[in-house]
This record gives C-alpha cells, sequence and structure tokens, in this order.
C-alpha cells in the first residue's frame, strides 16, 4: 500500500512543484519554471499533459508580461509533447487566452505560436478546432483579440471549404472596418499578406475594396501599412486589373497629406516598380517619383533620394537613359543642393551608381559637375559618400578623365581647415589607392599622405601612421622599402621631436606589414639610434617600439641590439624611460 502511495506521490510530484514555484513571488524563479515546461511535460507523459498541464496553465494564466511571453513561445513547441498533430487542439485554448492579454509582445508571440499549432492541424481539425478559435477571437470585446485575430487568417484559409472561406472573408472585412484604429492597423497589416491565399476573384471582389477604405483611413498609422499591402496586391494581379484597381489608391498615397504615407510611399517606391511593371512605371510611376523627389518634408526627401539609383535600374532599358536624363535628373539637380544635409548625404550615397547607366559621355557632361558640387559640400558626409564611390565612375570614364575632374577637389579636402575633413578623407585613402592603382597614386597622393604625417592636429598624425600600414598592405613591401621607409626614416632627424616621435609611430606599424627582413635592415636600426635622443619623450617611445617589433626579429638580433638597448634605457634618468624599458624588457622575456 505504501509503495503505490509512493508511486501517486511521485506522479503528483512535477505539477506540485510546478504550482509552487508558479506561485512564487520571485519573478525569476516563476519564469525559470515556465522555460522548463517542456521537462515537466514529458515527465508527465502525453496523456497527463493534455489532460493536467494544459488545463492548469490555462487557468492560471495572470502573470508578468516576462513569464507570459516565455509561456507563449514554449506552447508553439508543444505539439510532440501532447501526442503529436492529432492532438494540437489542446494547445489552442491558453494560446487563446494569451492572444487577448494587454501586452503587445506577449500577443504577438501566441499569435505566431497559435500559427504554428495551426499549420500542424489536419485540415478537418483545422475547421473544426482553429477556424471557431478565430472566430470567437474576431468577436472579442476587447480590441486585443481582434488584433491578434488578424494574423491567423492567412494560414487557416488555404485549407478550409468553400462556404467557411466565405466566412473567414466576411470576419476580416468586419476587421477592416472596425471602430478601434489599433484592429484596423493589423487588418491593414496583414492585408498583404492574406491575398496571397485568396483567389483573385475573391482579391479582386472582396480585398480590393477593403484594401481602398484601408487606404483612406482618417488614421495616418492605418493609411501607412496600406501601402505595404499595395505592393503585395500588386504582385498578384495582371497589369490591366493594377492600373484599375490598385494605381489610383497608389497615385493618392503618394500625395497624401500624412508625411509619414509619402515616406512609406518612398521606402516601397522600388518594390511598387518592380511590382507594376515597365510601362506603368513610365506612365505613372515617374511622375510620382518625381513629386516625392521635391516632397516638403525632408525626411521623405531623403528616403526617395535613396532609391533614386535602384529606380533608374529597373527603368525599361530602352528607354531608361531618355527618361533618366529628361524626368530624373533635373529634380536630382536640386537636391544635390538641398538645405537638409541628411537628404544631400542620402543622395550622395546613391548617385555615383547612375554612371554605368549613363555611359561616359552623359556621365562627364552632367554627372560630373553635381559630384563636384557634392565634393565642395559643407557637409563631411556628402563628400565621403562621394569619395566613397568614386570607383564606379572610375570604370566608366576611366582614370584620366577622374583624375583631371574630381581629382583637384579631392586634393583640396586633403589640406582643408577643418581637421575632420582631412580625417575623413584620410581613412577614405587605401580605397581610393585601391581604385587609382599604384602608379597613379606615386604621382598624385603619394606627397600629400607623407604631409598628414607632420600634420599640427595628433588625431591626423595618429591616422595617417595607421594609413601607411594600409597602404602597405595595398601595395606590398617591396613598394614601402622603396617609395615611402626612406622618407619616415628622413623623420627621424627633424628638428622638432614631435615629428620624431611619428617617425617611432610609423614604424610601430609598418614592422607588421613589412616583416623581418624588411624591420632588421631599415627599421630597427633608425629605432635605436633615436634611444639616445634628448627628449625623454622619444625615448620612453623607443622602448615601447622595440617591444611592439621584436616579434618580427629573430632572437639574435633581439639579444645582440634590442635588449642592451633597453637595459641602457633602464638606467636611464628619467623615471617614465626607466618604467617603460623595464615593461618592454619583461614584454620580451615572456614571449
Amino acid at each position: 500500500m505504501a509503495a503505490s502511495d509512493k508511486s501517486v506521490d511521485d506522479s503528483l510530484y512535477p505539477i506540485a512543484v510546478l504550482i509552487d514555484e508558479l506561485k512564487n513571488e520571485d519573478v525569476q524563479l516563476r519564469l525559470n519554471s515556465i522555460k522548463k515546461l517542456s521537462t515537466i511535460a514529458l515527465a508527465l507523459g502525453e496523456e497527463r499533459t493534455r489532460s493536467e498541464l494544459i488545463p492548469f496553465l490555462t487557468e492560471t494564466i495572470y502573470d508578468e508580461d516576462e513569464v507570459l511571453l516565455a509561456l507563449a513561445d514554449q506552447l508553439g513547441n508543444f505539439t510532440s509533447l501532447v501526442g503529436g498533430p492529432e492532438y494540437a487542439m489542446y494547445l489552442l485554448p491558453p494560446l487563446e487566452s494569451l492572444a487577448t492579454v494587454e501586452e503587445t509582445v506577449v500577443r504577438d508571440k501566441a499569435v505566431e505560436s497559435l500559427r504554428t499549432v495551426a499549420a500542424e492541424h489536419s485540415a478537418l481539425d483545422l475547421e473544426i478546432h482553429v477556424v471557431p478559435t478565430l472566430q470567437r477571437l474576431v468577436s472579442g470585446d476587447w480590441f486585443t483579440s481582434r488584433t491578434s485575430a488578424c494574423g491567423l487568417f492567412s494560414v487557416c484559409y488555404p485549407r478550409v471549404t468553400q462556404p467557411v472561406k466565405a466566412e473567414l472573408r466576411a470576419n476580416f472585412r468586419k476587421l477592416c472596418q472596425d471602430e478601434t484604429p489599433m484592429v484596423r492597423r493589423a487588418a491593414a497589416n496583414k492585408l498583404g499578406e492574406f491575398a496571397k491565399v485568396v483567389e483573385t476573384e475573391y482579391l479582386k471582389s472582396d480585398l480590393i475594396p477593403n484594401f481602398v477604405q484601408l487606404a483612406q483611413d482618417d488614421q495616418d498609422s492605418v493609411r501607412l501599412l496600406a501601402v505595404e499591402a499595395c505592393v503585395s496586391i500588386a504582385q498578384l494581379l495582371p497589369q490591366d486589373d493594377v492600373e484599375h484597381l490598385v494605381l489610383p489608391t497608389l497615385r493618392q498615397c503618394a500625395s497624401d497629406s500624412s508625411w509619414r504615407v509619402r515616406y512609406m510611399v518612398a521606402e516601397k517606391f522600388v518594390d511598387l516598380q518592380k511590382a507594376v511593371g515597365p510601362e506603368i512605371t513610365r506612365v505613372d510611376l515617374v511622375p510620382a517619383f518625381q513629386y516625392l523627389l521635391k516632397d516638403a518634408e525632408a525626411e521623405v526627401r531623403a528616403a526617395v533620394a535613396t532609391k533614386v539609383k535602384d529606380f533608374c535600374a529597373s527603368l525599361d532599358k530602352a528607354n531608361q537613359v531618355q527618361i533618366i536624363l529628361s524626368s530624373i535628373l533635373p529634380y536630382v539637380r536640386d537636391l544635390v543642393s538641398d538645405p537638409n544635409p541628411h537628404v544631400k548625404s542620402a543622395l550622395a550615397s546613391v548617385i555615383m551608381g547612375l554612371s554605368p547607366m549613363l555611359g561616359a559621355y552623359q556621365t562627364v557632361e552632367q554627372l560630373l559637375p553635381l559630384f563636384l558640387i557634392q565634393l565642395k559640400d559643407e557637409c563631411p558626409e556628402v563628400r565621403l559618400n562621394i569619395i566613397s564611390n568614386l570607383d564606379c565612375v572610375n570604370d566608366v570614364i576611366g582614370i584620366q578623365q577622374l583624375s583631371q575632374s574630381l581629382l583637384p577637389a579631392i586634393v583640396e579636402l586633403a589640406e582643408d581647415s577643418k581637421w575632420r575633413v582631412r580625417l575623413a578623407i584620410i581613412e577614405y585613402m587605401p580605397a581610393l589607392a585601391g581604385q587609382l592603382g599604384q602608379e597613379f597614386f606615386d604621382q598624385k597622393l603619394r606627397g600629400l599622405c607623407m604631409g598628414w604625417l607632420n600634420d599640427h592636429v595628433y588625431a591626423i598624425r595618429e591616422a595617417a601612421t595607421l594609413n601607411m600600414k594600409k597602404l602597405v598592405e595595398q601595395f606590398g613591401a617591396p613598394w614601402a622599402e622603396q617609395a615611402i621607409i626612406p622618407m619616415i626614416l628622413v623623420m627621424s632627424r627633424n628638428k622638432n621631436y614631435l615629428h620624431r616621435m611619428t617617425c617611432l609611430f610609423c614604424l610601430n606599424v609598418l614592422a607588421e606589414v613589412c616583416g623581418t627582413d624588411i624591420t632588421t635592415k631599415l627599421l630597427l636600426p633608425t629605432v635605436l639610434l633615436l634611444a639616445a635622443d634628448p627628449v625623454a619623450n622619444v625615448r620612453f617611445n623607443v622602448a615601447k617600439t622595440l617591444q611592439k617589433i621584436s616579434p618580427f626579429l629573430e632572437a639574435s638580433v633581439i639579444d645582440a641590439q634590442v635588449k642592451p638597448t633597453l637595459d641602457k634605457l633602464n638606467a636611464d634618468t628619467d623615471v617614465d624611460v626607466k618604467h617603460f624599458a623595464a615593461q618592454a624588457i619583461a614584454g620580451i622575456a615572456a614571449a
């Protein structure tokens, strides 16, 4: 008897522990117990999970949002634990309750899990169990249940019978006309997804009227979501139907009184263009694009400016150049001198992409003057965006033309009075060097790079040393040995100690990319020479440099040349020099 009592106790134990933990005041403990639900379900077995655990969870749904979120997430993966797809309906009641709570993240997770569980039902069980759940959510008193209902239509619709499909379409229409804006917003958000599973005839007769209505909603938060649905619907319909059923609404959205709606149209413009095809694009979308390019709101202009390249690239190839020159470029010219820096920066990030479409002649005639204006713009981001995309223009017009027209402007920026502008150019120099090639770089830009090493601003000198390293990575150690190392070594004899320090900083980073041979033969002698510098700052930087370059030296060189120099610095009269020398000795010994 005692044994049988014990087995009853053991079988009740998991549920008892769960009940205790879920009643605990500590949220973290409750959260942990929810995360262990699958383990508890395995311990209970499928039948007791269905008959005890799931009803218990359904009754106790009242907790912190964090716990409910974890529960909604767990239940989505519970089908196998309740006995497989034929018992999946047992998971619907707790998820239905979770889909009605106030916290949006919990509802969204519950709907996500409901969609997963619904997909695991057979077609018959879907009609018997999931559709009634959906209908209860649709007719719920609180807007929370009605917003959740919107996410379930697309998973139920394809697998139910015609009469039920008609009911679902009627229910969706009801949600599109709901008095609560949050519900209409949820319906607008899911309209495109639902449209993909509805038959074309019902798409035209039932869903498009809903779409038109939502696009004219008095809340702009609803109207802007209708723009997304516009893309999905346009992709599903033949061209003629798009023209009659979708375009009037799209035109209206492009000139909506709310900038947020126009912004959404700008964001989705290229998707819309691909959905409607070349003919409608030429007749209707080009004027709409022009309208957005001169929008009163800077956010809209910036959003549509980023689409200029993609929009032009997707134009019908037969008329592409002509449309760009006559219909797009005049508006782009205005944006080049837009009062808002974000708009100019957005345009600068894509405008170079027009060059391959227009070809060499039109690039030189039409685009180069715009690039020059942008290179001289007061906003550093605009200038940098142009410099960062020079390679597409270089491919079209060639290095000779590019150097004649744009290089003077780049050189001017490299000597700009604002140090941050100079810094931006330095950071881009390795990429520019890669685009222009070694020979051209040596002729036109090497002098600039060396000049930055003597800049009066430390941040520029520091960036210039890193720039040297990247250039050597680009052009190789033999180039460094012949082209830049001699010029850097000359700095070690400069009267200004700051230049001698910069020389050390350069040798630090060059050792990493030049290899053992060049470091031993060219760099090390100069470092050792500076160990006797009259300025303590230079001497302790010698100690730091010797430690940094030691991994690139052979052990015999370290023993014969580096260690004696460090020992000498360790006996220096200056306390800082001694400190860094001792640090270097310890560092090299430990390596």
